[in-house]
């Protein structure tokens, strides 16, 4: 028997009132393994949850942690700790590889409207670092995106590296009134204070990669050191690409990330995989930018390995079909070779396993031995959980069986 058809608005609204308080997971992090005295073994699982305020007609961020105990083999018990806290102004934020200090990048407003970003650095119950990105007039604003954006602690964890967009020059009217006349030494303090502004150029177009990515045209890498709170932008980036996704290497000696080309033009990024782009590397101590994969393909979503030692990544023909089947390829970082994992599979082809097509590999897809890759893909009318063997280039399914349809 059908359900009743609702008609009436007040039943409707009552009714949408009651759904938008069910909250939607955006994402979720497992803390390091702690052994207790006793020899107990636990972990906490950080969890970022969304839900829909009706009242303050805008959707707000709440996180929750629980506690999970385990003997290696299987959870021995798992309950909540202590109750949900809202998350207000935060941006990006990231746990350091020992897990003992946080990262946040947080937007706030001042009393005259104006927006600032801070880069806060999280030690146990404390804050111990609030840095005034705005301020410190390096760069523009942060990229907070997952397109280019990232928050990434380096492996000594006394760096942190993100996105940016590139300081342009100040630039003014060839019509605005000039200031009164200042002595000698007046006007040179206040000529060393201020950049001198470009006449003419206020109105100057700049291409911006658009779709969700408006005002963000020229990304830049960028390092803070944050026992001086010094900000360094890296200079050898190709300027025919715009970097994004990057991760530090291993002995944080240089910096590996995604470029993107401008050409033929920026917009167009959003959702579009075939966008021309490759696997870059930048080396902090010679000041050189290497290229690690082919640049005729289009590659995205590179991820480190535990063990430092293999770089995992996918691609795909550039500006072929939107979403089409993608490979998986590795870079050892050590012997320089590139293989190919998971092959494209044609469309005609009849096995259980039909290509990987996904936006984005899991920010930590490998498994501890630093061997397997575990990914979500769509499997015709399913979207399923794979394990990947990269040196036997063999798939598992983790939910084979499962009821994972998401659409008729």
């Amino acid at each position: 028997m059908e359900p009743p058809l609702l008609n009436n608005t007040e039943e409707i609204a009552a009714l949408y009132r009651e759904l938008s308080q069910f909250p939607s997971l955006s994402s979720a992090c497992i803390g390091p393994e702690i052994t207790t005295q006793y020899g107990g073994k636990y972990c906490n699982i950080y969890t970022e949850w969304s839900q829909r305020d009706l009242e303050r007609a805008e959707n707000v961020k709440f996180c929750r942690q629980y506690l999970i105990f385990h003997d290696s083999q299987s959870i021995v018990y798992s309950s909540p700790s202590g109750n949900c806290t809202e998350i207000k102004g935060e941006l990006l934020s990231r746990d350091s590889p020992s897990g003992a200090q946080k990262a946040v990048l947080r937007k706030t407003s001042n009393s005259k409207g104006e927006e600032k970003q801070f880069l806060e650095v999280w030690e146990k119950n404390r804050k111990v670092k609030s840095i005034d990105l705005s301020a410190l007039e390096k760069h523009g604003q942060v990229y907070e995106d997952d397109q280019f954006g990232c928050l990434a602690w380096s492996h000594s964890e006394t760096h942190l590296l993100y996105v940016a967009e590139k300081k342009r020059p100040k630039a003014e009217s060839f019509f605005k009134p000039k200031a009164p006349e200042l002595n000698v030494e007046e006007e040179l303090r206040k000529t060393e204070q201020k950049e001198k502004a470009i006449k003419g150029e206020q109105f100057v177009f700049y291409e911006d990669w658009g779709e969700t990515l408006v005002a963000k045209s020229v990304p830049v890498l960028c390092v803070l050191d944050i026992e001086s709170n010094n900000v360094s932008v890296l200079e050898s980036v190709p300027e025919h690409i715009s970097p994004g996704q990057a991760f530090w290497t291993p002995g944080d000696t240089g910096v590996v990330f995604a470029g993107w080309w401008h050409e033929p033009f920026r917009l167009g990024l959003r959702h579009c995989t075939n966008r021309r782009s490759a696997l870059y590397f930048v080396d902090l101590t010679g000041g050189r930018c290497e290229l690690l994969s082919d640049d005729t393909k289009a590659i995205w979503s590179p991820r480190l390995s535990p063990d430092q030692c293999r770089i995992v990544y996918l691609e795909n023909v550039a500006f072929g079909p939107h979403q089409q089947c993608s490979r998986l390829c590795m870079y050892d970082w050590y012997t320089k070779l590139t293989s190919t994992v998971v092959e494209i599979v044609p469309r005609k082809s009849q096995g259980e396993f039909t290509g990987i097509y996904n936006t984005a590999l899991p920010e930590r897809c490998w498994a501890a031995d630093s061997q397997r890759v575990v990914l979500d893909t769509a499997q015709r009318s399913r979207q399923e959980l794979i394990v990947v063997d990269t040196l036997s280039g063999t798939v598992c399914s983790l939910t084979k069986g499962m009821y994972t349809v998401f659409w008729p």
